[in-house]
């Protein structure tokens, strides 16, 4: 039984209720108001600066040569150069894990040197790649030029490709891709790595315990949960490709939306609408590009995390000055 003075002990070691205030912060209206500030003025010499001729530049994106260049220079050289680029990455993350050490040496090299050469350089070579072909290139049983000279065989080459023909296909969105690609699949390659690595050993062995070959558990159990980990950066170099496409100017192909802008804003004199016309368009292709990336997200990252539950409120205690009542 309680005697009155262990309960009157009791109740004096009893906390009473606690008046907590809300942590003010009027810096972020200060920068609130800065921010504002810069936004109007922004607005302002957007609408009044006569430099932006924006009849102008909505002429110059409904051109047709601008369209053209943005369907072929820049949204279909982006879709092929990534498609070589992330089926080229996930090749080269396998041989990079492999235990065969040429396998993985090989796709060590690769990976080096075209994450050494910069893209501008890389597109000025594959342009130029025809320089190398001045008889042409042939297909066919490799060095049959010394099986013709020491043994007498016939000419076993299939086709061969004349150097004119060489330098159109390379000097055109051809070799724009290729070198794009190769580029891509560099990159793409260290990201695939990091993330087949970020799958944990136990999903391997698990799938060996039920008979997998390691190459159905590549296909059904690792790559499936390593998609967390690959699509955000993949999805931040679908837009980098997208941009670096007006490095094209590099080999140099026409057909590409930068290059053909450049063109009429230098025959008019009007270069920042000019400009302007092509800034619209990026911006119009990254925003869907952004939206995209966002759903495949949220796709392959079900079942991981989630919203965190809201923190309740003990009794008795205020988040206000009149305290809880």
């Amino acid at each position: 039984m309680t005697t009155p003075d262990a309960s009157g002990a009791r109740e004096e070691e009893r906390p009473g209720r606690i008046d907590a205030v809300e942590v003010r912060h009027p810096w972020r209206w200060v920068a609130l108001a800065v921010i504002a500030v810069f936004a109007l003025m922004l607005a302002h010499l957007l609408v009044t600066n006569s430099a932006f001729d924006w009849p102008f530049t909505l002429e110059v994106m409904n051109q047709t040569i601008v369209i053209r260049g943005l369907l072929i220079g820049t949204l279909f050289t982006t879709v092929c150069a990534m498609v070589i680029g992330v089926v080229g990455g996930v090749l080269l993350a396998v041989l990079r894990l492999s235990d065969n050490r040429v396998l993985a040496g090989t796709a060590w090299t690769f990976t080096w040197f075209f994450r050494a050469v910069p893209r501008y350089v890389l597109l000025s070579i594959t342009g130029g790649l025809g320089a190398l072909f001045a008889t042409g290139l042939s297909v066919g049983v490799p060095f049959d030029f010394l099986l013709q000279q020491w043994f007498g065989t016939p000419d076993l080459r299939l086709l061969t490709i004349s150097q004119t023909t060489l330098y159109a296909l390379f000097g055109g969105v051809f070799g724009g891709v290729l070198g794009l690609g190769m580029s891509e699949a560099a990159y793409m390659a260290e990201i695939a790595r990091a993330g087949l690595l970020s799958v944990d050993q136990g999903q391997h062995e698990a799938a060996e315990a039920l008979g997998m070959s390691k190459r159905l558990a590549m296909r059904r159990i690792v790559l499936p949960q390593a998609m967390r980990v690959i699509v955000p950066p993949t999805g931040n170099e679908v837009i980098a490709m997208l941009k670096d496409t007006s490095l094209l100017a590099a080999i140099p192909v026409q057909t590409e939306l930068f290059f053909r802008v450049s063109q009429i804003k230098n025959t008019t004199y009007q270069v920042m609408a000019g400009n302007m016309a092509a800034v619209l368009y990026y911006l119009i292709v990254t925003s869907i590009l952004m939206v995209g990336q966002y759903f495949l997200e949220k796709r392959f990252s079900r079942g991981y995390g989630g919203t965190p539950a809201r923190r309740p409120v003990a009794a008795g205690v205020s988040l206000g000055p009149g305290g809880a009542k």
